[in-house]
């Protein structure tokens, strides 16, 4: 299991140094790598209280109920989910949600 550790109000890492974000579209976390490093990689504005990632954040899982698309901006403390998104929030755009530290 992933340790967490909250660096503040919608962001957490983990002992790697990814960034993560709660999606309240697909009702997960959604992991961030940046800086140097294998693999893809996101720019990263350095803000813990607004942050935005470049370029847009593509996540692709299968559900035993089918294969899902989560696809955003996330742009100074918001996400602005892309028409591809297969949840209800596709076209939307909202705050980045406080992070929920586990009981």
């Amino acid at each position: 299991m992933t340790a967490f550790r909250r660096l503040s109000r919608a962001l957490a890492t983990t002992e790697e140094g990814s960034l993560w974000f709660e999606c309240p579209g697909c009702e997960m976390v959604h992991r961030i790598m940046h800086g140097a490093g294998p693999g893809p990689r996101w720019g990263w504005n350095g803000s813990l209280e607004s942050p935005t990632f470049t370029p847009s954040v593509l996540v692709r899982y299968s559900w035993s109920d089918g294969e899902w698309v989560c696809h955003s901006f996330v742009t100074d403390g918001r996400i602005q989910f892309l028409g591809d998104c297969t949840h209800t929030l596709a076209g939307q755009t909202v705050d980045l949600p406080s992070w929920e530290d586990e009981p």
